[in-house]
């Protein structure tokens, strides 16, 4: 699909979240890379990335100069007698013994299982046509369109003026009305502009406008958060969508039914009688199921629903699940867990057990499992050899940006690699895939953007500390924010305390107002009673604070310098997991947060409580660990690419073109010192 028909399939030109076409070409680039996971042990990931059409909105090192210590872990699948997770945890952590095996790789091919025969698939409708109908105004629609697609309403206005105030046919009033309602949105009223899409859904609306009417409130709902609902929108249409975006539909069903929680799922099927709808209900209750029994409950949902949408290739990956081999290899874990990363590197440890043993207690299946110290490494590259000679048929780390860089940097990949950190450039290697799974505030950037547009704010101010942190992070937001039709009124980086106030003052433009009130005082040459007034073009304030500390001394700042009243937003780097009462100073903060902050897994949670092995401030690594284990154990599911989805403990998990995974973190707030999910 090239950009035009793209543009001409979603029909609202302009707001899009990223740029889809693109993306093609970057998931058929990134192929070569997938399809070679292939290692002979396991991992075989075929050609299958599947790519949306049209799916919118919304992208310390370790030692250098000692030998390789391995802490070898023999975890093999057992069905003995229940124990107490925290107490093998702790014990696993306490028995790391030297190892100095060096095996050759296992040679041994394990080909996944096949799904069993599926049933004959009804044909699929063509869809609606997307042909608009003809007009004797079709030039000034085109060009209040090309108008929205800049964000330009105000254009937009002016072109739509041109038309007759009486006389337009039944069609053109329609085309009319939602051109309007994206004009409203882009001012930021989003429910004036809901509420002129519903007056527009009616009977007889002609077909190619309706689907426009459809995808735009769509993609509102979609912005605004309102899961259930929007994947209920994307059901609908489905049905009458053209056969070349119902890829792109069913994605979005399912993206949003993962990001809607188990009761209200469970609500929602036990209200409808829609049986294509409580097909996708009762799948998205399935998928949570445990992962010992999941394969069955797929294998029965198929059964019961041979005609659902869903149901020749199961969505998010789940396709994978049926093809799992229940027979595992080993894997290798390189962190650091020494030096100066050694207490980062615990808490993934920790997490990564964590969830093994939940596994393995459940009756799973799981890897024998080799820890590697990379502080008692010569290098990153040197560890993931010697976990090779070990015959692992997967890596797990490592941690530090360094370590990831040096292991980049190898010509041949024998085993596929899941790097727990992020860098910009992978360098092409032949062999396995490279994936990586960090906590970058890069995500929470992406996620703070969208969250305050589908509040409603255009107009931004941007607070950023200077250094890494800040250029690392600002420019990713203002691009997004960009993106999706916000404007930067001002932006100040601030360095030391010493800047807080100043930085503040200058941003709010108080220091103009204090100048104009100096110079009247000049022309009248007596005292006047004044208040400064700060500036009045913005309506949200991202706060891009690296940690809890910067972010309670800004935040009261801003309420001092009568600015109180703007919304503002953070990185989830403002809380570290600890309650502290200072935080009543982060009161009305709108962050994004990881669902393991707002009370997700929390079976997991306990058996690290309960093992004493929680990490402190560091539990978000916990998390990361957690899902470190989940997408290992699942890793043949990213064969489905951008279909792939999991619902992570750090994030809803997708993966992009280049094979990182970014997380869309949900809302949250503090509300009396608490952090409460919104």
């Amino acid at each position: 699909m090239d950009g035009k028909m793209l543009q001409q399939s979603l029909a609202v030109p302009g707001i899009l979240r990223r740029n889809e076409v693109d993306t093609l070409q970057d998931f058929d680039r990134a192929l070569r890379h997938i399809t070679k996971v292939t290692d002979g042990r396991g991992h075989n990931i075929e050609p299958g990335i599947h790519i949306f059409p049209l799916y919118y909105p919304h992208s310390v090192n370790p030692g250098l100069s000692r030998p390789t210590n391995v802490s070898k872990h023999t975890m093999r699948a057992t069905h003995s007698r229940p124990q107490s997770y925290p107490v093998l945890v702790a014990l696993l952590l306490l028995t790391l013994v030297l190892s100095g095996c060096a095996d050759k790789p296992a040679k041994e091919k394990l080909e996944p299982t096949k799904p069993p025969p599926e049933k004959q698939q009804p044909a699929q409708p063509q869809g609606t046509s997307l042909t608009l109908p003809s007009s004797n105004y079709s030039a000034i629609f085109n060009s209040a369109e090309q108008s929205l697609a800049q964000f330009n309403w105000m254009q937009a206005s002016v072109e739509l003026e041109k038309l007759p105030k009486t006389g337009l046919s039944p069609n053109d009033s329609v085309y009319l009305a939602y051109l309007q309602a994206r004009i409203s949105y882009v001012r930021g009223d989003q429910q004036g502009a809901l509420s002129q899409l519903e007056r527009l859904d009616t009977p007889g609306i002609n077909p190619a406008l309706r689907y426009r009417v459809l995808s735009f409130k769509h993609y509102i709902l979609d912005m605004q958060g309102d899961s259930l609902a929007c994947a209920q929108l994307a059901d609908q249409l489905l049905r009458i969508a053209p056969g070349d975006t119902a890829a792109a539909w069913k994605r979005s069903v399912w993206r949003n039914l993962e990001k809607t929680d188990a009761e209200q799922l469970s609500a929602a099927l036990s209200s409808t009688g829609d049986t294509q709808w409580r097909g996708w209900l009762d799948l998205a209750l399935i998928s949570r199921d445990s992962t010992v029994a999941l394969p069955g409950q797929l294998t029965r949902w198929r059964t019961e629903h041979p005609g659902h949408p869903a149901a020749k290739a199961l969505p998010g990956g789940l396709n994978f699940v049926l093809d799992q081999n229940s027979q595992r290899g080993k894997v290798a874990l390189l962190l650091p867990l020494s030096g100066e990363l050694g207490r980062a590197g615990k808490a993934v440890l920790n997490g990564f057990l964590a969830a093994y043993y939940e596994e393995r207690g459940a009756g799973g299946s799981v890897s024998e499992l080799i820890v590697i110290d990379l502080d008692k490494s010569p290098s990153a590259s040197s560890a993931y050899q010697e976990a090779v000679r070990q015959g692992v048929s997967m890596v797990v780390g490592p941690l530090s940006k360094e370590a990831l860089a040096d292991m980049a940097t190898q010509l041949e990949r024998p085993v596929p690699i899941l790097a727990l950190n992020r860098i910009d450039q992978i360098l092409p290697a032949s062999g396995s895939a490279l994936v990586q799974l960090s906590l970058a505030p890069e995500d929470d950037a992406v996620s703070i953007a969208d969250l305050a547009v589908g509040a409603g704010a255009r107009r931004a101010l941007i607070i950023s500390p200077g250094g890494d942190w800040g250029s690392k992070v600002e420019p990713v937001l203002r691009e997004r924010w960009t993106t999706l039709g916000g404007t930067i009124a001002g932006s100040v980086t601030y360095t030391t305390y010493d800047d807080y106030s100043s930085s503040v003052t200058s941003l709010l433009a108080l220091d103009a107002s204090e100048q104009r009130a100096s110079e009247l005082r000049n022309v009248l040459v007596t005292d006047i009673d004044f208040a400064p007034r700060r500036r009045q073009d913005a309506d949200v304030i991202f706060l891009l604070s690296r940690n809890g500390t910067e972010a309670r001394s800004m935040k009261p700042l801003l309420a001092f310098h009568y600015a109180g009243d703007i919304p503002v937003y953070a990185l989830s780097s403002i809380y570290s997991g600890v309650p502290d009462e200072r935080n009543q100073d982060l009161n009305g903060i709108i962050l994004a947060e990881t669902p393991w902050l707002l009370g997700a897994n929390p079976g997991l949670r306990v058996t690290l409580a309960a093992g004493d092995l929680g990490s402190d401030s560091l539990t978000q690594l916990n998390a990361l660990g957690a899902d470190a284990f989940m997408v290992q154990s699942e890793f043949t599911r990213l064969q489905s690419g951008a279909d792939a989805v999991f619902r992570g403990n750090t994030g809803l998990l997708t993966m992009d073109p280049n094979l990182t995974i970014k997380r869309e973190l949900p809302a949250a707030t503090f509300d009396g010192g608490a952090l409460k999910p919104l």
